[in-house]
């Protein structure tokens, strides 16, 4: 698919980041777009940057929720008066259920479901009209923790990473599908390393600990997530702790090595050449080859170290 224009997208998390990104460069390339999120007032915003031009429309919508897909479908079909999608973004997704031993279950399966089951249902939902369409492309977010299973040797990262070896396996799988059964349909598994997005804030909030207003409980649990990896939190106040939480957020959307606006146009370039597995950013490439090259030594201390010693991942818990 060489243009954009003229056609009909769906962008799931098109309240901010990638999603928001993906949406603006693909309206700015001609294409309509129909973006979903839970977060309106992100949607609103990114409708705001959309003025004129191809139509944009904006839809609340859980992706975990097969009834929220349904109705999104139905949407984008009065919306758009159409019954076909040329490009699917199965893009948004959330952190947390980092522990299967420490979190709660709630935690970890909304996480999952999310991450996954917004896949899932989105390939489920639109699958019909993208083949309807006489050209398609399905995009699958992963990450790079489809193939790297933990934020270091001190951080487990088990329901995130547990989804995106899923959403990995599942494109990968559907190339060779889609090519013996709908051959018009490509499919293609990004995998992001470090983007600046608000994934973050969004995170918690998704979780009920918003990181911009901790209650007492969230504090207690951040003060002994700190301590268990030897971090002494005995001189901080509740507050510093607060303002902890704000300020890792906010350097992680800030201070990434990628942006937002950046990811979304490798993105968009791996999929105008037909590529099927489209790595997002330098750190992700350095990972990749790292994982590769020493598979047994991945969640080892020293396999930490050499990445930094590579410039990437400065941000995970080594």
């Amino acid at each position: 698919m060489q243009s954009f224009a003229q056609k009909v997208a769906v962008v799931t998390g098109g309240g901010s980041g990638m999603g928001r990104e993906l949406v603006v460069q693909l309206w700015a390339a001609g294409c309509a777009v129909a973006a979903c999120d839970v977060d309106t007032d992100g949607l609103a915003a990114t409708a705001a940057a959309c003025v004129g031009g191809p139509r944009v429309s904006t839809f609340r919508a859980d992706v975990s929720s097969e009834a929220d897909w349904l109705a999104f479908r139905d949407h984008v079909r009065a919306e758009h008066a159409t019954d076909l999608v040329h490009l699917l973004f199965n893009n948004a997704g959330i952190g947390g259920g980092g522990s299967m031993v420490l979190d709660s279950r709630e935690e970890w399966e909304r996480t999952f479901g999310v991450c996954w089951g917004g896949v899932y249902l989105g390939t489920r939902t639109f699958l019909p009209m993208l083949i309807a369409a006489p050209e398609a492309h399905l995009v699958n977010t992963s990450s790079v923790n489809g193939f790297w299973a933990c934020l270091g040797p001190q951080g487990p990262h088990t329901a995130y990473a547990a989804a995106k070896f899923a959403v990995k396996g599942f494109t990968e799988a559907l190339v060779v599908d889609l090519r013996l059964h709908a051959p018009h349909v490509a499919a293609s598994v990004v995998m992001p390393g470090h983007i600046g997005t608000s994934i973050a804030f969004n995170s918690g909030i998704a979780h009920g600990r918003d990181p911009k207003a901790l209650s007492d409980d969230d504090v207690r649990l951040l003060r002994d997530r700190l301590g268990r990896r030897g971090i002494d939190t005995r001189s901080a106040s509740d507050e510093d702790l607060r303002m902890l939480a704000v300020q890792q957020a906010t350097s992680f959307r800030d201070d990434a090595p990628t942006t937002a606006a950046e990811a979304a146009t490798i993105i968009l370039d791996g999929v105008r050449d037909g590529r099927w597995r489209i790595l997002v950013g330098q750190d992700a490439h350095v990972l990749d080859a790292a994982v590769r090259a020493t598979p047994e030594e991945a969640y080892e201390e020293s396999f930490m170290a050499r990445l930094r010693d590579a410039g990437a991942f400065g941000f995970v818990r080594g």
